[in-house]
């Protein structure tokens, strides 16, 4: 995980957003807002208050990992307004200029250093969308942030992601495990790798899925779900996907004396504790439990980018397979579910593959021709 998350100094305890579900993510999302400094007390009885205000700004159009980062960025800017002395309605573009210029991270060493130009720029963009929906509700008068000069991050190099070998020897390991096995919760951490590398699927994506949204279409089995930005898509799932989660689905089902087609609830749950009958499962696997059965089982798998993995990973993997054997950008793009083709061409068509799939080398060649004709 990289160590540029919460641009502050020391963290406290309004840093942190708790991970949210539909059905109670604005009362918590409530519940973090009022922790936040700087901010006049909350009025229950003024749908304009601005602490009501922030609430459905953090809730509306954004995925989890954006509302995480999102609340960081803004309980520093408060927690600086704050120590300052400075009522945020009322800052200016020196305010955020004299901010901007104190911005750390704390990297894996525990020390403090300058934050990257990258994560400045993402902490200006936050502050800056909480100041649009502000004044979109006529609750500030001017967004200091707009003109603010942003750090040039330049092109974002090409993400990492694993070869076809790693991800078939993760694949094999996670089947055959499950295999030997041959318990629910085994199976099931099958299909969550399965998924998410034969779909190159968003964990926010996976982990909010139901067993409701398993349907068919055209003769195929799809799995709807939650994309970036709250609307709603489908994947197909191929039957290297489907196998190990339809033996997880029967498991589960025979457990609670059920049939497969009357489960209920998430699609990929949590497992009964096993000694603590006040801990039943049943809930939604959250995004850092699929992290952390990816670097345990990329290390049981023998896997060189074990310490590296994450759920993303996944996903790059994804994009840069199909890419490096020539399915047409576009279609990953749609598969991707990204709005910028060149989202999909410069962060996920690899270096090693843009180097071999390069046209100097048609150039070279057209070249070679020429001058051969020529002597």
């Amino acid at each position: 995980m990289s160590a540029e998350l919460v641009p502050t100094a020391p963290e406290t305890p309004t840093t942190r957003l708790p991970e949210t579900r539909p059905e109670n993510r604005r009362q918590i999302l409530a519940e973090a807002v009022a922790l936040l400094p700087a901010l006049p007390p909350a009025d229950p009885l003024d749908r304009y208050a601005i602490r009501h205000i922030t609430t459905l700004w953090l809730e509306t159009d954004k995925t989890d990992h954006t509302r995480r980062a999102y609340y960081a960025d803004l309980a520093a800017w408060l927690g600086w307004c704050a120590r300052t002395g400075l009522d945020p309605l009322t800052a200016r573009r020196a305010d955020v200029d004299a901010w901007k210029n104190t911005l750390t991270v704390t990297g894996r060493d525990g020390l403090p250093r300058p934050a990257a130009d990258s994560t400045v720029a993402r902490t200006l963009a936050g502050i800056s969308s909480w100041y649009r929906y502000l004044q979109s509700n006529d609750i500030a008068d001017r967004n200091p942030v707009s003109a603010v000069n942003r750090p040039k991050t330049g092109k974002t190099p090409p993400l990492p992601a694993l070869g076809g070998e790693s991800t078939a020897r993760l694949l094999n390991h996670m089947e055959n495990r499950a295999r030997a096995n041959d318990t629910e919760a085994s199976w099931r951490d099958a299909a969550v790798v399965a998924i998410l590398f034969y779909t190159g699927l968003r964990v926010s994506g996976l982990t909010t899925a139901t067993v409701r949204d398993l349907d068919t279409d055209s003769g195929h089995t799809i799995l709807r779900y939650t994309a970036k930005g709250g609307h709603r898509d489908f994947v197909p799932l191929v039957p290297a996907a489907l196998h190990p989660l339809h033996r997880y689905l029967d498991l589960r089902a025979a457990r609670g004396g059920v049939r497969p087609d009357e489960l209920t609830g998430p699609l990929l749950a949590t497992m009964p504790h096993r000694y603590d009958s006040t801990k039943p499962g049943g809930k939604p696997l959250a995004q850092r439990d699929v992290w952390f059965l990816l670097r345990t089982q990329a290390r049981a798998a023998g896997l060189a980018e074990a310490n590296t993995i994450s759920p993303h990973t996944a996903r790059r993997t994804t994009g840069t397979l199909l890419l490096a054997n020539d399915v047409p950008v576009q279609k990953v793009q749609d598969l991707l579910g990204h709005a910028d083709i060149r989202t999909t061409r410069d962060r996920y068509d690899a270096h090693r593959h843009k180097l071999e799939t390069s046209p100097v080398h048609a150039l070279a060649q057209l070249l070679a021709d020429a001058r051969h004709r020529q002597s």
